[in-house]
C-alpha cells in the first residue's frame, strides 16, 4: 500500500541514504514491521545491521543498556576505537560516563529553567515571523523553522548573533553529511579519511573545535562563567574535569543537535498544516498546546534512527543477534507503528497518550534538551496562527539526503494573513 513515498516498493535500502531522499520510505517500514521486526541487512560500506521497526520492540530494548551499549557509536557507520575514541559524546557512553557529563548540565535544561525561557522565546518568534511573513512566499524551512532554534542557540551558548548562520550551516555539514547542499565533503560518496578523528568524519568539526577554542578563550578573558559551556567544564565531585577533545565533542553536539530536531519539526508542522485540513482552525482554537508539540514530533521523527551495539548474544523475534553486532533503532518506523498509534499517518494534535520516540524517550539517553524543543515549537505555532488564515504548498518539498536526519530541507509556502 502506497502511504507516503511512492518511489518506495515496500523494499528500500534503509542503509542508502537516497532511500530517504524523498522521505522516509514508509512503506518499507510497514512491511518490516508486519513481516520481519527484527531483520538483518547487509551493508556495502561496513558491516551489516539488525533492523528494530516496531514501537514496543524499540521501547523495551532502548531502556536495556546493558545489552545494547551507545559505547561504539550511535550511527550504522563503522568505526575504529581511535576514531571511537576521537569523535564520541556523552551521547555514546553508557553508564557512570554517561551520567557524570549529562548530570552537569541536566539543569540547565530542566523543566523549570525552560519554563522560564517562554517569553524569550516568544520576543523571538516576533521579528522572524514578521521578516518572513511579510513576503507571502518563501521556505518556510529557512525563514522560520530554522530562525528560531539557531537564535535561540545563541542565547544559550551565549555567541555572537552574526556567528549564528555560520555555527549552523557548520551544525548541518556535520549531521547532514551525507547531503550534498549541506557540505562539499558528502561522506559517502568521496574519500573523507583526512577527517576520521574529527566529529561525524567531516571537515566541520574541525572548524567548530577551532571556533569553541576562541569562543572559550575570549569567555574567560571576560570573566564570563554562565551558561552551559561553564557547566561542562566544572570539576565532578571527584575533582575531575572533562578533557578538551570531550568538550569540543560536547559543543558540536549541542551545535548540530540544538538546532535539528526543533527545526525540522517546526518544518514538518507548517507542510501539516498546508497539507491537512481543519489543524489550522484546531490550532486557533486553542485547546491542543499541551498535546501539540509531541504530536508534531512525532509526525516529524527528525532522529530517524540510533545505533545500538549488542554486548552479548539476544535473540530478538526468534533472530539470534550475536555479541558486537550493530542493532538500529528506527524512531521513524515506531513513530507510525499503527499497533501504538491510532491512524499513525494522520497528525491528530490532540493525540493522548502519545508515546513517540522522537526524543528517544525511555531510556538513559533520553534528549536532553526533550523540554526546550517543546517550548519551542509550541511558542512558535502560537503566534504563527495568530497571523494566518491560510496557508498552502507553492511547490514539492525536498528532504535531507541522510537516513540518520529526516527533515523537509527546501518547504515553499503561500500564507494569506488576518
Amino acid at each position: 500500500m502506497t502511504i507516503w513515498v511512492p518511489e518506495d516498493d515496500g523494499h528500500a535500502d534503509l542503509g542508502a541514504h537516497d532511500s530517504f531522499a524523498r522521505g522516509a520510505p514508509y512503506n518499507t517500514f510497514e512491511r518490516l514491521r508486519r513481516e520481519a521486526p527484527c531483520h538483518w541487512s547487509e551493508f556495502d560500506q561496513g558491516e551489516g545491521y539488525w533492523s528494530i521497526t516496531r514501537h514496543a520492540d524499540i521501547d523495551r530494548m532502548i531502556r536495556d543498556t546493558e545489552t545494547f551499549s551507545s559505547a561504539q557509536g550511535i550511527r550504522m557507520e563503522d568505526q575504529t576505537h581511535e576514531e571511537y575514541m576521537a569523535r564520541r559524546t556523552f551521547q555514546e557512553t553508557d553508564g557512570t560516563d554517561h551520567r557524570k557529563v549529562r548530570m552537569k548540565v541536566a539543569r540547565a535544561f530542566s523543566p523549570g529553567v525552560v519554563a522560564g525561557f517562554e517569553e524569550q522565546i516568544r520576543d523571538l518568534c516576533h521579528p522572524i515571523l514578521d521578516a518572513a511573513l511579510a513576503q507571502g512566499e518563501f521556505c518556510a524551512t529557512h525563514a522560520i523553522a530554522r530562525e528560531l532554534p539557531m537564535r535561540m542557540l545563541g542565547q544559550i551558548l551565549g555567541v555572537p548573533d552574526e556567528d549564528l548562520g555560520w555555527l549552523v550551516d557548520k551544525g548541518d555539514a556535520l549531521m547532514a553529511n551525507t547531503d550534498p547542499d549541506f557540505t562539499d565533503h558528502v561522506a559517502d560518496r568521496m574519500e573523507t579519511d583526512a577527517y576520521r578523528l574529527m566529529p561525524f568524519n567531516s571537515p566541520a568539526g574541525a572548524e567548530l573545535y577551532e571556533y569553541a577554542r576562541d569562543l572559550m578563550e575570549k569567555k574567560n578573558a571576560r570573566g564570563d562563567t554562565d551558561g552551559i559551556l561553564h557547566l561542562i567544564l566544572q570539576p565532578d565531585e571527584n575533582g575531575e574535569t572533562i578533557s578538551e577533545t570531550e568538550f569540543r565533542n560536547f559543543f558540536c553536539l549541542l551545535v548540530a543537535a540544538g538546532n535539528d530536531t526543533t527545526r525540522y519539526s517546526i518544518a514538518a508542522g507548517i507542510q501539516a498544516l498546508a497539507r491537512q485540513p481543519g489543524l489550522l482552525e484546531q490550532m486557533q482554537a486553542g485547546d491542543v498546546w499541551g498535546t501539540a508539540p509531541d504530536e508534531i514530533v512525532r509526525w516529524a521523527s527528525p532522529a530517524t534512527y540510533f545505533r545500538r551495539t549488542a554486548t552479548k548474544d539476544v535473540e530478538v523475534h526468534g533472530q539470534q543477534i550475536k555479541a558486537g553486532d550493530k542493532v538500529l533503532y528506527w524512531f521513524c518506523s515506531a513513530n507510525r507503528d499503527d499497533a501504538m498509534f491510532a491512524d499513525p499517518y494522520k497528525l491528530d494534535l490532540a493525540r493522548k497518550p502519545n508515546r513517540q520516540l522522537g526524543f528517544g524517550q525511555g531510556g538513559p539517553h533520553v534528549c536532553l534538551g526533550m523540554h526546550l524543543a517543546r517550548l519551542e515549537i509550541r511558542v512558535l505555532f502560537q503566534e504563527l496562527v495568530k497571523r494566518i488564515k491560510a496557508v498552502e504548498l507553492t511547490g514539492p518539498e525536498a528532504f535531507v539526503r541522510s537516513n540518520f536526519v529526516g527533515g523537509i530541507k527546501r518547504l515553499p509556502v503561500r500564507v494569506t494573513l488576518n
